[in-house]
């Protein structure tokens, strides 16, 4: 199948293009059948010089055979008055261009997934927490309110280790 699209030359960021008729198969820079324009892209839209060049008759004879434009060299062909009743453009429409493919879709579900369990976690561990400090308070409560030891039972239970220790100096 013949095409009539755009074939990339020019330097580095400063772009220029031939119109040329190439078969679809064909590499974008790469072997064409032939030359029937070109384009500027560079250039102001109100410049002296135009744009878009054409071979108006040459691009009619192509399209008789059969050859068909690319979206972009469709658009200059209905701007030209002599083709534009040739070649009617019009703009696609393609409302799931924007949408994400299976994998990024799968993807951003395991994410989500994985995000919801980290935030789950994270609740189930402030609850935790939480519990804990009140169970610490109530201890701490109930320990203000318990009745304090007898004062007599603590140096009793130090005074036979003083003794004891005193015993083992005389002993040695």
């Amino acid at each position: 199948m013949l095409k009539i699209r755009l074939a990339r030359g020019g330097a580095k960021k400063r772009p220029y293009y031939h119109i040329v008729v190439a078969d679809s198969h064909a590499p974008r820079d790469g072997k064409f059948i032939e030359k029937v324009g070109s384009y500027n892209p560079m250039l102001p839209k109100d410049s002296a010089t135009p744009r878009v060049a054409l071979k108006v008759e040459r691009i009619a004879e192509w399209l008789g055979k059969g050859a068909q434009p690319t979206d972009r060299v469709a658009r200059f062909l209905s701007q030209d008055e002599t083709l534009g009743a040739k070649v009617k453009w019009t703009q696609g429409n393609n409302p799931n261009k924007a949408q994400p493919g299976k994998k990024a879709q799968e993807r951003a579900a395991e994410r989500a997934q994985r995000e919801a369990d980290r935030l789950e976690a994270e609740a189930a561990a402030k609850a935790e927490a939480a519990e804990a400090a009140a169970r610490a308070k109530e201890e701490a409560e109930a320990a203000k309110n318990a009745p304090a030891p007898a004062a007599e039972e603590a140096p009793a239970e130090e005074a036979p280790a003083a003794e004891a220790s005193a015993e083992e100096t005389t002993e040695a």
